[in-house]
């Protein structure tokens, strides 16, 4: 079927109290393990590529954005493609004519005033060109002169009027709240402020839980029905992807063709998939 904007399921996720997963793609292997996983769950998924991505792959945008787009159109659940956690403007440019129906411009790192600056900037061209656009408020901690912290550094956490500042003042149509969660976890341990995530779920924006591959299960169902409604998800399926190579490999030490231990990683993926979409149903009663 046609691609479909992010925004579309995302909006009617959060109208239901419910929550899209949105998982980062860096191979072939990867977009299809995604699709076929929502595929198995039937339900509406996000390929994300990110900025980092994109330098790995030599700096190019289309090659996979390309293969993402083909794999979407082809696919028998709605698919969205967003492109995340891009602070280059050139890169953002980009997104339209590559298929993209959504962004995350970071600007996280710049100082709360420059954040906003940058990001209204980016917003007013995103919505002019028809993209869905989300954003994180990076500042979390460091006023009074002390420096900017990343957004999910330990500790971090979103203040919601300094957030439904930020998001009045942008525009934006999204926002990632820092709420305990980590970006690059391999360790289901994280701990979420839920009373704080109550709090956020006052504003007028969809919120988006980054970090989520560190998040425990019943977590992720609390936060979703605490008001998350898109869920970044990326460490988890590389754990998954490695884990499976590595077994493979370690019992046929001779295997040389990449096909059978791509597949198998392929697949465990495919079912990390599967696994994550079927803990936000939870949330919403699915």
């Amino acid at each position: 079927m046609p691609l479909v904007p992010t925004g579309e399921l995302i909006t009617r996720a959060a109208a239901a109290r419910a929550a899209v997963a949105a998982f980062n793609v860096i191979t072939l292997e990867h977009i299809e393990a995604v699709i076929a996983g929502a595929e198995t769950a039937g339900s509406p998924v996000v390929l994300q590529v990110s900025e980092n991505a994109v330098k790995f792959r030599y700096g190019r945008l289309l090659p996979l954005a390309r293969a993402a787009v083909t794999a979407a159109e082809r696919a028998a659940v709605p698919v969205g493609l967003h492109l995340d956690h891009v602070q280059s403007d050139d890169l953002l440019r980009q997104a339209p004519d590559a298929g993209f129906g959504s962004v995350m411009y970071d600007a996280a790192r710049l100082s709360y005033a420059d954040n906003l600056a940058a990001t209204r900037a980016a917003a007013d061209w995103a919505h002019a060109q028809g993209l869905w656009i989300e954003a994180e408020l990076g500042e979390i901690g460091g006023k009074d002169g002390r420096p900017p912290l990343d957004a999910h550094a330990p500790g971090a956490r979103t203040d919601p009027d300094r957030a439904r500042d930020f998001v009045a003042g942008t525009g934006v149509d999204a926002l990632a709240v820092a709420i305990g969660s980590a970006h690059a976890m391999t360790s289901r341990t994280a701990v979420l402020d839920h009373a704080l995530l109550t709090r956020l779920s006052a504003l007028s924006v969809p919120l988006v839980l980054h970090g989520s591959s560190g998040v425990p299960d019943e977590q992720l169902v609390a936060a979703v029905g605490e008001g998350i409604a898109k869920v970044n998800v990326g460490t988890a399926l590389n754990v998954a992807m490695t884990g499976a190579i590595r077994e493979f490999l370690a019992a046929r030490p001779e295997a040389v063709d990449s096909r059978a231990y791509l597949g198998v990683g392929r697949e465990a993926m495919a079912r990390e998939v599967g696994r994550i979409i079927g803990v936000l149903s939870r949330a919403d009663g699915g």
